[in-house]
């Protein structure tokens, strides 16, 4: 199994398995249809590239990994492995955590033309609430769930049902409703998913006004 981690990560790595390498492998196996292993290595073979050519391959991966991959082991340090795990796990998640609400709640603004602000820490323990808007003396309460494919919709109902009483007792103390607001990747952006929301909250701020 390591084995074959190593050697699928180089191969990637040095883009051994793309297209200008070995061919249009997905469009020839649909081109050649076949029924049996022996039949699909012939077709390649003879029509996508040489055997010669694959082993040249195979000659230029051992490479890499044996001199470039190798060398670069051999430079790594313990304090190299502690530093990027320290990185990893508490720099870059926080970076990540921040610009994407940051990018969310500058969404919202902008969409709203109303500033919103980080709730106080005792907000957040106490309601569950991440930013909120003020109007007049009352508040209404913002929650950013960033949604990503692992998480499922049952997990999000759950969590929303836990959650409800708190957001209740927001209400009965500050005035306004807490509101969900659900983001995820679309291309290299974070977006606001559920754009109704918008509107809902254009009406709560419209109630508490009058």
């Amino acid at each position: 199994m390591a084995k074959e981690w190593i050697l699928n990560s180089a191969m990637n790595r040095f883009q051994l398995n793309f297209k200008r390498n070995v061919g249009p492998t997905s469009e020839s196996i649909r081109q050649c249809a076949p029924k049996t292993l022996d039949e699909w290595r012939d077709y390649y073979l003879k029509n996508v590239r040489s055997m010669e050519h694959i082993e040249s391959l195979g000659k230029k991966l051992y490479v890499k990994i044996t001199e470039v991959i190798q060398a670069e082991v051999e430079e790594i340090t313990e304090q190299d492995c502690i530093d990027y795990i320290v990185q990893l796990v508490i720099n870059r998640t926080l970076d990540g955590y921040m610009t994407e609400i940051k990018t969310v709640y500058g969404q919202l603004e902008q969409e709203l033309g109303i500033e919103i602000k980080p709730a106080p820490d005792e907000w957040d323990r106490l309601f569950n609430v991440d930013f909120f808007i003020k109007v007049k003396d009352n508040h209404i309460g913002i929650q950013i769930k960033p949604v990503n494919q692992g998480i499922q919709l049952p997990q999000i109902f759950k969590e929303m049902e836990l959650q409800s009483k708190t957001h209740e007792e927001f209400t009965l103390k500050y005035g306004g409703k807490v509101f969900y607001i659900y983001s995820s990747k679309v291309g290299e952006k974070k977006e606001i998913r559920n754009k109704k929301v918008i509107d809902e909250i254009r009406q709560e701020i419209e109630r508490l006004k009058k």
